[in-house]
């Protein structure tokens, strides 16, 4: 089977599958019951060519825009002349542009159009809203504003009520049949027998379908209003805005036509918007166009579409349009439809489901074909064959309900959806411990991880930072005694040379933002007396270059007071150091650095390195005059003020939780741009770095062969200094050259590439840029390492519930198959009618599911091996446990059928009828004990934990309830009759032998 699995339905991998793939398992999955339950957690692949068609059609209009600009010029001209009027609404709320014409600026890159506005000041002016504070408005002005230009939230799919899933489980076509089967029973019953009798049976089988339908589509329901949480969840994006002159964080959600807002390295761009200023800004338009070359923003071109990415740089952003009237708008709508990707679980579990569903279907037309053949032959014997009653045409329909009834317990259509539910269920719980799923196959991908390359920063450690060491003007200890000249270079170059700012809040108190690591080098600014705004004013920037992890430092140029020109640098010590041939002596003076003094900082940079410190180095250069903001700024001849020291410390409980993925046999890595000594101190902290481990550097290994990178990787634990393309080449090694699962973290734009390559990308939700969490499958939204390792212990437990469930349905399918078919055969009848199949089928299909699959995760789980890449699904041990249990269960119910009546004294003619009631309630019990069994497939205490699962318990509950209303109450419809107390004990010492046979199973090796 898993050869048949492997191939026809293995192709499925957890992310990004092509389309054919994806057609073809759906081709593959001949015998579906209920499509629109099947099929309902899959991809639209329809849905999803129409988004990929607006793409092409959104990269085409670009391309058009720019070829025919020239061209188009009059035209352009003529038509914005000609469409000047303002609506009247409007203009009584005193904008000078209104939505519709707003919105053709950015999508259609109108010049013409924003040079007739006024450009960008023009048209903030006409909006209502200031470049420099933004917007000022009381609450009812910002219900005019949304109402006439909208808000910014796109058109989702109508979430579906109750009784929408209430007629898609109707759509089940076995059940229809089977409502066909009621209907012909109860018009042939009641002619035949009159009412009330003649209309029980069909009754029963009417209110058993009603059951299934309302039970699964209850089931059903419940799984939306989960997934329907956890998109809300997805959905949060905050925005750094300026509102009523001050800067704060907005979710995207909330912003207006007007709003200023704050673009950094990696963020989302939230809306159509103008640029206002900024630098060396470069988006990508890929998710928009499908064109991957980054367009340069400027002054000249000056247009951001919403959902752009922003590669490199920074910029304000004037908000001109927002939610539907953007192109991204509208291509949201369409791919909110084409829904996710189908999980490799699901697939295969639906490849099972085929399987067993074309057996099924094949033992339900001999079964059908026997019964008919026993009541052919009985009446040729009797001489009758030719005169046929009412009571034979009922007798034909009960055999046509049984064959029926049987394909409804043979195809385990619950299978697939079992792991949605399962998945569900963890996602919601891991939403509650910290992380946030984005891509279902995620969850169970990561029960199979073999290896973690986590980053250090905010991850390991706190993200916390404060400069506690310092080296100015080679001087190490305390900053107090810097001289003036040098404390001015050095103020000006940490206020300057900075992602952050420090701002006044609403109270008025002084609040920095900005990056931990810019946050504690304003701090460590600040403390030595400096100005943040006094020092931003008295200087023009010429040019910025960012910070990015490939460069590890970050530049400024700016033009001084006097009139020269200077450049600011920080970044990693060693390669800022390498840069400088002259340094700020302890007298303030610049001086040669010379070998002597160039020990001496690398020394200091060890020291602090040795203590776990995260070490940085600020330098500068003066410029000759005539530098433009296109001038690189220089790679060499810089002057070293100093070098700082920041404390990140280690995040509680990363050392215990480094240890358990060890005892689970998951490999940890660290992957980090520090310092290989920093790395080195905290990787030992928190357990990373072994006596056998070894830690490298990411220009090191990029340099090694193959061969010898075949040796290294195995024993890797530590990489300092890698760039994003060292990461991405550790990920790709391990996953293809020795075949691990790897789950990998990132925050920044540069670890996209790595995110996506690996089989779980891990984003951070509190330090992860916006570009970081899109290529993410999960989100640890407390940026914590033992979130990382909660999600694995979540991703073990769905792996093995839905084994377990597997293994509790698929010998509910074999011995019901085997019992109906066997005893068709031998006497003619079927000991399990229609009506109580269809109850079984309800026990081990939607409440099975419910039972099994949503057992929470203990800590045995995290003493295993992992799966792995090529562990089987249905796995040995299961099979031993099925075939053991239905062996067991197929014996009970034959010498039930051959022996029960002399056994129990049962003779009269309500004998038949009893003997199949206590088979009936026999096979529900032997299922209700091997659902308890099923807790475990290897481990002989199933009791343990079991009253914590209270899901577990009250389907047990409700079950055996159930059971003694159907067995004593339901007699008329269920085909049933009471029971004597010794018939009651009976069924249910049968059901629990089940427990010490499964622990003899246990024992037996396989």
């Amino acid at each position: 089977m898993e050869n048949y699995l492997n191939e026809n339905f293995g192709g499925v991998k957890p992310k990004h599958s092509s389309d054919e793939v994806l057609q073809k398992w759906r081709d593959m999955c001949g015998l579906v019951k209920n499509p629109k339950r099947r099929f309902r957690f899959t991809a639209n692949i329809e849905k999803r060519n129409e988004a990929a068609a607006m793409r092409r059609t959104n990269h085409k209009l670009r391309v058009a825009v720019l070829v025919s600009k020239a061209a188009l010029h009059l035209l352009h001209s003529a038509e914005v002349n000609r469409d000047t009027t303002l609506p009247e609404e409007f203009k009584a709320a005193g904008f000078g542009i209104s939505a519709d014409d707003a919105g053709t600026i950015v999508e259609g890159h109108n010049p013409e159009k924003l040079k007739l506005h006024g450009g960008v000041d023009g048209l903030a002016t006409k909006l209502k809203t200031c470049t420099t504070n933004g917007l000022a408005m009381d609450d009812k002005e910002l219900a005019t504003r949304q109402e006439l230009f909208g808000t910014n939230e796109f058109t989702e799919r109508e979430q579906r009520g109750f009784w929408v899933f209430v007629w898609e489980a109707l759509q089940d076509m076995t059940l229809m049949v089977l409502a066909v089967c009621a209907f012909v029973s109860l018009i042939v019953g009641i002619a035949t027998e009159g009412w009330p009798k003649g209309s029980h049976d069909g009754l029963g089988i009417v209110a058993s379908i009603l059951l299934v339908v309302f039970v699964t589509a209850t089931s059903d329901y419940r799984q939306s209003l989960q997934f329907r949480d956890l998109d809300k969840e997805k959905k949060k994006i905050s925005i750094q805005v300026t509102r009523k002159g001050y800067r704060q964080k907005l979710s995207i959600y909330e912003l207006l036509p007007g709003d200023i807002v704050h673009l950094g390295i990696g963020d989302q761009v939230p809306a159509d918007g103008l640029f206002l200023s900024g630098f060396a800004l470069s988006i990508d338009e890929s998710s928009l166009t499908g064109e991957s070359e980054p367009v340069k923003v400027n002054t000249e071109n000056p247009y951001l579409l919403s959902g752009t990415k922003v590669q490199d740089g920074s910029c304000k952003m004037l908000v001109v349009t927002v939610g539907m009237r953007t192109q991204w708008g509208k291509l949201m709508a369409t791919l909110t439809e084409g829904g996710n990707d189908e999980t490799p679980l699901q697939v295969k579990l639906n490849g099972v489901a085929t399987i067993i569903g074309k057996i099924g279907l094949i033992f339900a037309i001999v079964t059908f074909a026997v019964l008919v053949q026993k009541l052919f032959a009985s009446k040729i014997i009797e001489g009758t064959q030719w005169s046929w009653s009412g009571d034979d045409a009922l007798l034909l329909l009960e055999y046509f309900a049984i064959a029926v009834t049987i394909v409804v317990v043979a195809v385990p259509e619950g299978l697939p959806l079992a792991v949605t539910l399962s998945l569900a269920f963890a996602m919601k719980k891991m939403m509650n411990d910290k992380a946030l799923v984005r891509n279902l196959a995620a969850c169970e991908t990561m029960g199979s991880a073999t290896t973690i390359c986590s980053d250090k920063t905010g991850t390991l450690t706190t993200n916390h930072m404060t400069v506690v060491k310092s080296c100015i003007c080679m001087n190490v200890g305390t900053a107090e005694h810097i001289p003036d000249s040098a404390k001015k270079i050095l103020v000006q170059s940490i206020f300057t040379n900075t992602g952050g700012e420090v701002v006044s809040n609403k109270e008025g108190k002084r609040e920095i933002l900005g990056s931990p690591t810019d946050t504690a080098i304003l701090e460590f600014g600040l403390s030595l007396g400096g100005d943040f705004q006094v020092e931003r004013k008295a200087t023009k920037v010429l040019r910025v270059e960012p910070f990015n992890s490939t460069k590890k430092q970050m530049g400024v140029v700016l033009e001084l007071p006097g009139g020269g020109v200077r450049a600011h640098c920080k970044g990693a010590s060693e390669i800022v150091l390498a840069a400088c041939d002259k340094v700020i002596n302890e007298n303030g003076e610049v001086v040669a650095l010379d070998d002597k003094k160039l020990t001496f900082l690398k020394s200091t940079i060890d020291l602090f390195a040795g203590e776990a410190l995260r070490t940085l180095c600020l330098a500068y250069i003066d410029l000759e005059s005539g530098v433009s903001a296109e001038t690189p700024i220089p790679s060499s001849g810089y002057t070293c003020i100093g070098i700082v020291g920041i404390k990140d410390p280690v995040r509680p409980g990363v050392r215990e939780s480094v240890a358990l993925c060890r005892s689970a046999g998951i490999t940890v890595r660290m992957v980090t741009g520090d310092n290989i000594t920093t790395a080195k101190a905290i990787a030992r902290e928190c357990g990373i770095l072994t006596d056998d481990g070894i830690a490298i550097e990411g220009p090191v290994f990029r340099e090694m062969s193959l061969k010898e990178l075949l040796v290294k990787i195995p024993k890797i634990q530590v990489m300092a200094r890698s760039s994003p393309l060292d990461k991405h080449m550790l990920v790709k090694h391990l996953r293809t050259t020795f075949g691990e699962v790897v789950a990998v973290t990132g925050d920044g734009t540069n670890d996209a590439p790595a995110l996506h390559e690996a089989d779980i990308g891990l984003a951070m939700g509190i330090a992860g840029t916006e570009v970081a969490k899109e290529s993410a499958d999960v989100i640890i939204l407390d940026d914590n390492f033992s979130t990382i390792v909660t999600v694995a212990k979540w991703g073990r437990s769905v792996y093995v519930n839905i084994q377990k469930f597997v293994q509790f349905q698929l010998t509910v399918n074999i011995v019901a198959l085997i019992v109906n078919f066997t005893s068709a055969c031998l006497t003619g009848s079927a000991p399990l009618t229609a009506v109580q199949l269809l109850w079984v089928n309800m026990i081990m299909d939607t409440l099975g599911a419910l039972a099994l699959a949503t057992e929470p995760p203990n800590d045995e789980l995290m003493k295993r091996a992992p799966v792995g890449r090529k562990g089987n699904f249905i796995s040995n041990v299961m099979w031993r446990n099925i075939f053991g249990q239905a062996v067991y269960q197929f014996a009970v119910i034959w010498l039930l059928q051959s022996k029960g009546k002399s056994f129990f004294g049962l003779d009269g003619d309500d004998s038949d009828l009893i003997l199949n009631t206590l088979i009936f309630n026999c096979f529900v019990f032997c299922q209700l004990f091997n659902e308890v069994n099923s807790r475990e497939m290897e481990k002989e205490n199933v009791l343990d934990g079991i009253w914590k699962n209270k899901v577990f318990v009250s389907v047990i509950a409700a079950t055996v309830i159930f059971q003694v209303i159907i067995i004593e109450y339901l007699g008329t419809f269920a085909n049933t009759s009471p029971l004597t107390p010794t018939q009651w004990l009976f069924s249910i010492f049968t059901g629990f032998l089940s427990m010490p046979i499964a622990v003899f199973l246990k024992k037996i090796p396989v």
